[in-house]
């Protein structure tokens, strides 16, 4: 239920109630008797609770960051190079 806030057009008194939004809205000061205006108040927050509502929740646990990436091998990063031609050997007396 929300809270809202009154000032008296009277006294000048200002007070906050707490009523459910389909109770009628008050019209007279209990001080003073005038004529009651319901304030816009900036009201509460949303407050989220629970996983998953703020940005470190997900923080790189799907992908690490760039420093703690496993690091190529140089086999890996060289270019592939063919084995020389056999001399003598079994391949030539096969022939």
């Amino acid at each position: 239920m929300p809270t809202y806030e009154y000032k008296c057009e009277k006294c000048g008194d200002r007070f906050e109630v707490f009523q459910s939004m389909t109770e009628p809205k008050l019209t007279t000061c209990e001080k003073c008797g005038g004529a009651l205006r319901r304030l816009i108040g900036s009201g509460a927050g949303i407050i989220f609770k629970g996983k998953g509502f703020y940005c470190t929740d997900y923080n790189g646990k799907q992908n690490p960051p760039p420093e703690h990436a496993p690091k190529k091998k140089e086999s890996e990063s060289k270019p592939a190079t063919t084995p020389p031609p056999a001399k003598g050997g079994d391949a030539a007396k096969a022939s």
